[in-house]
Formats: C-alpha cells, structure tokens, sequence
C-alpha cells in the first residue's frame, strides 16, 4: 500500500474504526487480567523501580516521591498502603537462600504486568504467536518485561529531575514575576509531562508487540495515548477523591482503587494502541510480523 499523508477530515472515520475494533477485541476483559496481574506485581515493580532510581536519586526521596503521587491519584489512604507494603518488603530479614527466591519471585511477578502487556497488544495487531511451549521465548518475554521496568524508571528519574527544577523556577517566579510567567511555566511543565509519558508508550507500542511498528505511526499513537492518559488520571483522581468507591470494601479499598486505576489506564492503552494500529493501515504504515511467518512454518511443520 502506498503510504498517503494524514488528513484532518480522515480523523472522525479513523477514530471510529478505532472504538469498533477496540470494542471487538474485549478491552473490559484484557484490562482486568491486567489489572489483576498489576495488583500482584505492585509490590515487586515498586521495589525494583525505588531500588534502581534510589542508587541515583535516593531511596527515601524516591519512595516519598512516588507515595505522593499514588496518593493524587488513589487517595492518602492507598497511598499509605502501598508504602507499608514496600516498607514490610524491604525490611524483610532473611538468609541467603530465602532472599534468592524472594528476588527471583519479585523479578517474575513484576515482569507480569508487562508481559500480559504483551499478549494484549499482539491481539491487539493480530499478531499469531507460536502456541507451543518454549522456556527461550519465555525467557525472552521476561527479559524484555524487565527492560521495559528499567525504562520506566530512567524515565521517572528524569521526571524527578525535572520536577525538582521546576518546582525551584516556580517558587523564585512567584516572587519576582508577574503571574503570566507562572502560567507559562505550568504549560512547559505540562508539555514535559506528556513528552515522557509518550517516550514510554511509544517504546511498549515499539517493542512489546511480536511485529514491527514504524517510529512515524508509534509517535502518533503514543502522544493520543499520552493526551489521553494524563487527562484519565485527571478525572479519575476527582472521581476517587469525590466519591470514595473503595469505602464500600473496607479493608480491601485500597486494592479495589488499584484495580480500578490499572484497569481504566489499561482501557485507555488499548485504545491508544488500536488507534496506532488504525493509522497504520490507513496511511501505508502496515507492520507486517516475521515471527508472525515463523510460526505458520511452525505449525505447518516447514521450519
């Protein structure tokens, strides 16, 4: 297919194609298995993350920053949840066997988000992976689920930085600028914000799927995705704080916020997902997956 440019007046139909296909491939479903592997990898991603930013940053800095923005999103309360989950995992004293097996549980379970991740988007791209047992592909699954960890946390380092130095601009301008800077300031704060989110989306719409996505049709979808994310977390973080769902769970509130949070993300990661997938086909972009091709030989017994 020749590749053609983007038109605005093609946006209503591609948005459209977008949400049938989105809607046919059970998004509800998906994001709950998501969800669900989500609320067991938490604690072994957190750890991870506040380990290999903290050797930077600092471990204490890192975890009072990432408490304080779970608790924006989910509320005090999950917020102080989760950091006693970390805190009861980090301080767990054990000897050298038991603390191998915790790290290679922590490795495997913080692996699983991204891995379901994975399996999503290569249905997502229509993407026919080779159904037999294979401890290399796994393995392989694995490790780039890890990498995608490291890459979660290089990017919120530089989050942090920047924050940081914002934060500094914003308190000397509020003396001695007038408002409007201020305002400027924000909206350069916000830009930033949506630039490393999208650097993140682009890399997992790059790389996770078993198929091959052009960089020009990736950015397009990872900054929709990004818009889209940034603004979700917005009205979820109104909607937490107004309504308080979790009340009705008692105890388990707070896990019922994070299921509720990955859940609604993982809605709007999918769409943003089929979104690049339409594009692609529209415009000439099409991927077309070589492993795809090996496991039809595969199967077919011709490899």
């Amino acid at each position: 297919m020749a590749t053609t440019k983007f038109k605005i007046k093609d946006l209503p139909k591609l948005l459209t194609n977008t949400y049938k296909s989105w809607d046919s491939n059970d998004p509800w479903r998906m994001s709950a298995v998501v969800a669900y592997y989500a609320v067991l990898s938490l604690p072994g991603l957190l750890i991870i993350i506040i380990n290999v930013v903290g050797s930077i940053w600092g471990r204490d800095i890192v975890q009072g920053r990432l408490t304080g923005k779970i608790a924006s999103v989910l509320g005090t309360e999950s917020a102080e949840t989760i950091k006693t989950i970390i805190s009861q995992t980090l301080n767990t004293e054990s000897n050298i066997i038991s603390t191998i097996i915790g790290i290679a549980t922590i490795l495997f379970g913080a692996t699983g988000v991204f891995y379901q991740l994975q399996i999503s988007l290569n249905k997502i791209w229509k993407v026919e992976t080779i159904s037999k047992f294979s401890f290399k592909k796994i393995i392989t699954d694995r490790a780039r689920s890890f990498a995608f960890i490291l890459a979660v946390g290089f990017l919120l380092l530089i989050s942090f930085v920047l924050t940081t130095i914002i934060s500094a601009l914003t308190d000397v301008i509020k003396n001695s600028f007038p408002d409007v800077v201020l305002y400027v300031v924000y909206i350069i704060n916000f830009i930033l914000s949506i630039s490393i989110i999208s650097t993140l989306f682009a890399l997992m719409f790059r790389y996770m799927p078993d198929t091959k996505v052009s960089w020009k049709t990736v950015w397009i979808g990872a900054i929709l995705t990004a818009v889209l994310f940034v603004l979700g977390e917005f009205l979820l973080g109104l909607y937490f704080g107004k309504s308080n769902p979790a009340s009705t769970y008692g105890a388990a509130g707070s896990i019922v916020l994070v299921l509720l949070w990955v859940s609604y993300s993982c809605l709007i990661f999918f769409f943003g997902a089929e979104f690049t997938r339409q594009y692609s086909i529209k415009y000439g972009h099409d991927s077309h997956s070589y492993k795809n091709k090996i496991a039809d030989l595969v199967e077919k017994g011709e490899h």
